[in-house]
């Protein structure tokens, strides 16, 4: 799939869904709600790009869509984690069972993590983690806990889904030029033309695919508002991934 640089405005549905989502996590309605765990993810994939190798898996854009298909194939293998949790079977998880999951997994997490991770990836507020943000919450934990005391590739049964994750984190390398641990404008614009830096993205297109991260539109990226837009990019509920860019 070739990323496009046209002129149009990007996919209306994704666009539509940044718009919806900005709104529910607007910071006027609940000031600091995110802003514990998004500083914890900050200084952790800081600190993971800091002891990377310097080697990436990714020099371009086009390189990360390539993957697009394994991605998806990795992802969708959570579903039967979630259904396994889901006991009510109304597409939601709600707090009694995820905490059931957690400790099902061995993963061990303190009152407060729970909620924080709860109310973070809750981003529609029905009090339920639905499947997509059943991806976003496990993979915040697979980065949130301590390797050394929890092996939490094992405990989750898939070594797959693992590899799946580490590769995502490396696609936020990949766009986090600077290394603090947040995307901000000039990192994605610098990302988007990587490969090809005499063929610049036109300058809305890159402002569009900026907002569709930028949920809380405070101008930077929590690795956490990445992951959701990633995964809609990805389309794990779709037959095909949404464009990065516009056609």
């Amino acid at each position: 799939m070739k990323v496009s640089t046209g002129t149009s405005q990007g996919c209306p549905s994704l666009r539509s869904l940044s718009i919806k989502v900005g709104s529910m996590l607007c910071p006027c309605s609940s000031p600091n709600k995110y802003k514990r765990l998004d500083a914890k993810l900050e200084r952790k994939m800081a600190e993971a790009k800091r002891g990377s190798s310097g080697h990436h898996n990714f020099k371009s854009l086009d390189s990360i869509i390539m993957k697009f298909p394994q991605f998806k194939e990795g992802l969708k293998n959570i579903r039967a984690v979630f259904e396994q949790y889901d006991e009510d079977s109304n597409g939601t998880i709600d707090r009694e069972e995820l905490k059931k999951c957690l400790q099902k997994l061995q993963l061990h997490l303190t009152e407060e993590e729970v909620e924080d991770l709860f109310h973070s990836c809750d981003i529609d507020g029905s009090e339920g983690i639905q499947f997509n943000e059943f991806i976003v919450l496990l993979c915040l934990i697979y980065l949130l806990k301590d390797p050394s005391s929890s092996n939490t590739t094992s405990r989750l049964g898939s070594p797959q889904l693992e590899a799946t994750f580490d590769t995502i984190i490396e696609v936020f390398f990949f766009l986090d030029k600077n290394g603090d641990g947040k995307l901000n404008k000039k990192d994605v614009v610098k990302a988007l033309n990587e490969a090809s830096p005499w063929e610049k993205s036109p300058s809305h297109i890159t402002r569009t695919r900026f907002k569709e991260m930028d949920w809380d539109r405070n101008g930077k990226v929590s690795f956490r508002e990445f992951l959701f837009a990633f995964i809609n990019w990805v389309g794990i509920d779709t037959d095909e991934e949404m464009p990065l860019a516009g056609t």
